[in-house]
């Protein structure tokens, strides 16, 4: 970087080191052409950042998969790509995690030099925390490292790791380190953020960038799609839907578990779940077992711009997150997604949904864990519609007030500009 002074009011573009408009280098796990919330958070900030005027460049790791192919261009998207790790080591627990370091480590230096980012924005794992963190010192680059999640707890939920375990704790003091060292720290919610002051990261080097919605892409739909309608069997006012991924901190085995109790009181209900993961067999078997066929149906991973149809086919969208670190930490994506649509959200009462309703007034919580608490809540709704109104238009105003994407990226420029500030400081002292 030159000796300029980085110095720009709030209202105007932030300008790079050269008078260019600034350029980000963001550093991913993963990307486009995979689905994700992961990926929808990242395509959301990155055109929003493109809209405020900057530059940005994207880098993912070897955990993308796929070729050797190290650029790629998906729709209008260019994303430098890190060929997979190799070699026999790379296969074996934990040291496979420095293959992958050391291979992200080499392809971002390369991106480095070809790009001329004025910021390394590495995004959570922290896998791609140290890559960033090393580059960014060998090139006097400053780095802000984003966390969506914590490794060591995402580890937990996916077999890999126990809690507070010897892994567990590797993992966690590594993070620790990734926060300590990184210029600045962002993360989605006041959750995780709490964490790291647990941890003793200084407040003022902690600033939160909430998940939030682009309302131009979910808008309120009153007419249900009547194809979808026909395909599955709905009826108005009874259908309950699931959008996401199916992991097994998701509850979706206690929602298919409610869904007999439900089916006493309210025959016509049925269930759409939407989507994919590692628990769909599992998903799968458990409602054959419980019966319910022609009652639930998987319908697949659903392209994003079909979502409006699929939405305005559901009534209630259920969320039944079991308790655990990971869910009371961090708050999801699809709540805010269904708000923003104009339903009616039900969710279980871990953190991350405490932080983003309150239940009655934009959405419905019930007892994490119990599925004849969930059935009873569903039941009560699905039986007086005449309730939903107040609730759903608080959900779609708290979308719109509080948690749309060009609110939430412009807190990225606060943080931009202290970390430039801070590199000009330091080179004005050497």
């Amino acid at each position: 970087m030159n000796n300029t002074p980085c110095v720009v009011p709030r209202d105007a573009p932030l300008a790079g080191s050269t008078d260019r408009p600034l350029r980000i280098l963001h550093v991913l796990d993963h990307s486009l052409p995979l689905h994700s919330g992961y990926t929808f958070r990242t395509l959301s900030i990155l055109g929003q950042q493109r809209a405020l005027g900057w530059e940005t460049f994207q880098l993912t790791g070897p955990k993308q998969g796929g070729d050797q192919e190290r650029e790629e261009r998906i729709d209008d998207w260019m994303f430098y790509r890190t060929p997979p790790a190799s070699g026999l080591a790379a296969k074996l627990p934990l040291v496979a995690y420095r293959y992958l370091m050391k291979a992200l480590q080499a392809r971002l230096a390369e991106v480095v030099e070809a790009v001329r980012p004025d910021i390394i924005h590495a995004h959570s794992p922290v896998l791609n925390a140290f890559p960033a963190l090393a580059v960014g010192r060998s090139a006097g680059i400053p780095v802000v490292y984003e966390v969506r999640a914590f490794w060591e707890d995402a580890a937990v939920d996916q077999g890999t790791a126990r809690e507070w375990g010897p892994r567990y704790r590797l993992t966690r003091a590594l993070e620790t380190r990734a926060l300590q060292r990184a210029d600045a720290v962002t993360t989605i919610c006041d959750g995780l953020r709490g964490d790291m002051l647990e941890r003793g990261i200084p407040a003022d080097k902690i600033t939160v960038i909430p998940n939030a919605v682009n309302l131009s892409q979910f808008q309120f739909r009153v007419t249900a799609d009547r194809e979808l309608m026909q395909k599955y069997g709905l009826a108005p006012g009874s259908t309950l839907g699931f959008a996401g991924s199916f992991y097994a901190y998701e509850g979706l085995d206690i929602l298919l578990r409610a869904m007999p109790l439900v089916l006493r009181a309210v025959p016509q209900a049925r269930l759409l779940l939407l989507g994919g993961g590692p628990q769909e067999a599992d998903l799968r078997a458990l409602a054959a077992d419980l019966g319910l066929e022609g009652v639930v149906h998987f319908t697949g991973r659903v392209p994003h711009s079909e979502m409006t149809r699929y939405y305005s086919a559901m009534d209630v969208m259920v969320y039944p997150r079991v308790s655990m670190r990971l869910t009371d930490l961090v708050t999801p994506l699809k709540p805010l997604e269904a708000m923003a649509m104009g339903k009616l959200v039900v969710a279980s009462d871990v953190g991350g949904h405490r932080e983003l309703m309150r239940d009655g007034h934009n959405g419905h919580l019930f007892p994490a864990g119990s599925n004849e608490a969930l059935a009873c809540c569903l039941t009560k709704l699905l039986q007086a519609p005449e309730t939903w109104h107040e609730v759903i238009t608080h959900g779609r105003e708290y979308v719109a007030s509080e948690r749309s994407w060009n609110s939430s990226v412009e807190r990225y420029r606060a943080v931009y500009t202290a970390v430039l500030d801070g590199a000009q400081q330091g080179e004005d002292r050497s």
